[in-house]
């Protein structure tokens, strides 16, 4: 069940950086609240980031590596769906779809091998 927990929290964690990072490029209105975005999503981002952690390297046999690997992987499947949805921009190329492949392989390796 922590496993789950950790992804939840890396999912929310990668989510929030996400609007905290590329709020500015989502329309002039926005752009103009884009900093206080930002420093308003600062401590839930942490707050998720932490205990993401702490329930990833508890499922997976107290690695940290495992935990960061699995960050990682959805940390890209996160980003690709938010840009598509939110600016439009295609993760529908090659290089994209290949990265997004890999993730997935990311995360199967550290939850199951």
């Amino acid at each position: 069940m922590k496993i789950v927990y950790a992804a939840i929290m890396f999912t929310l964690l990668h989510t929030l950086v996400w609007f905290a990072a590329n709020t500015q490029f989502i329309s002039p209105e926005w752009k103009e609240k884009s900093l206080q975005v930002a420093v308003l999503t600062a401590v839930p981002a942490t707050l998720c980031a932490y205990y993401g952690a702490r329930f990833a390297y508890d499922a997976l046999n107290n690695s940290i590596w495992a935990s960061r690997f699995l960050a990682f992987g959805i940390s890209y499947l996160v980003f690709p769906v938010l840009t598509y949805v939110l600016l439009g921009e295609s993760m529908f190329t090659t290089k994209t779809m290949l990265c997004v492949g890999l993730s997935c392989t990311i995360i199967f390796v550290q939850v199951f091998l």
